[in-house]
């Protein structure tokens, strides 16, 4: 790749998307706290976390605005991007619609549970249609760490997609859970899938690149102590972003590598639940998801953050030996 093409579609969309979300932040955030879009923090959360009430919350409309303000540029000649710009945008729109009804119309619930499932299903077959009637991409699996062989599951590989889609779209929801997790862990991840794409040549990159620009941007008024949370409009699209941009370039078995701190958030609440329920009362965690585990066990929010995101960079770079 020259230096010509290397500045259109991997500096250029960084750089852009870090800008649109670094300038629209002073203007968006003073925007939510006027609409009175506060975060609400749960009584029986950790007691430090009380102070962040009234935080204004839904600052994905930031992430998600840049990323497909950037992605625009390039849909002619990516055409690979459109599928992954769809599902980030997609199960976008589906947390903007949960976090609207929770803050702006103060429906403590948000949607149910029955309508995220139907909105997310719905959104997930028409990638899955889309995936497999007008792209080339196949839905075998690249597997880890065996150069040149795939898995492929035949009929099951639709429903298969189901679950790693919805799985990873909530796992990515339940990190976002301290000030800058979700985002840090995210930007790492998006810069793999960059690498990975220039690599591999797959037309995805500057999506991924555009996604790292928008979290850096974030990140500005993110991390610790934070200015403005994402909520399910930004954690839910960076779920679709990365089960969308795994599956465009075969790899949603290296999910369980590069996200595995997404994985490990919605397994300790599954096992948190499930332990409760079976013992009556009894916990694994002094809370869950994981990431308010360590914090009851004294670890600072940005020493988790660090933590969690040194561990996803170190897998990304165990990942890549893997391809």
């Amino acid at each position: 790749m020259n230096s010509s093409a290397i500045s259109s579609s991997i500096v250029f969309p960084v750089v852009l998307s870090f800008l649109i979300t670094a300038v629209i932040g002073p203007v968006v955030i003073p925007f939510l706290r006027r609409l009175k879009v506060g975060q609400t923090v749960r009584d029986e959360g950790p007691q430090a976390h009380l102070k962040k009430n009234g935080t204004p919350t839904m600052g994905g409309i930031m992430i998600l605005f840049s990323i497909v303000v950037t992605s625009l540029f390039y849909v002619r000649d990516y055409p690979n991007i459109i599928p992954i710009l769809f599902l980030t945008l997609g199960f976008g729109l589906i947390g903007f619609l949960d976090d609207y009804i929770k803050v702006v119309l103060k429906r403590s619930m948000g949607l149910k549970v029955w309508q995220k499932m139907v909105l997310q299903f719905a959104v997930t077959g028409v990638f899955a249609y889309y995936l497999t009637h007008y792209t080339d991409v196949s839905l075998a699996m690249r597997i880890p760490f065996w150069e040149g062989h795939y898995l492929d599951f035949g009929v099951l590989n639709i429903p298969i997609l189901f679950f790693i889609v919805i799985g990873t779209v909530n796992g990515t929801n339940f990190t976002d859970g301290l000030d800058g997790l979700a985002s840090s862990v995210t930007v790492v991840v998006a810069a793999f899938f960059a690498v990975v794409a220039i690599g591999l040549g797959s037309g995805t990159a500057p999506i991924s690149c555009a996604v790292i620009g928008a979290l850096l941007g974030f990140l500005l008024f993110n991390v610790y102590p934070a200015s403005v949370f994402m909520g399910d409009t930004g954690s839910l699209a960076l779920g679709g972003y990365v089960a969308a941009a795994a599956y465009m370039m075969q790899m949603p078995i290296f999910i369980a590598i590069i996200g595995f701190i997404y994985l490990i958030e919605v397994v300790s609440v599954i096992l948190q639940v499930g332990y409760f329920k079976l013992t009556h009362g009894k916990r694994i965690f002094r809370m869950a998801p994981i990431h308010h585990h360590f914090e009851l066990c004294g670890w600072s929010e940005t020493r988790v953050v660090a933590v969690f995101s040194i561990i996803t960079g170190l897998l990304c770079l165990v990942a890549l030996l893997g391809i």
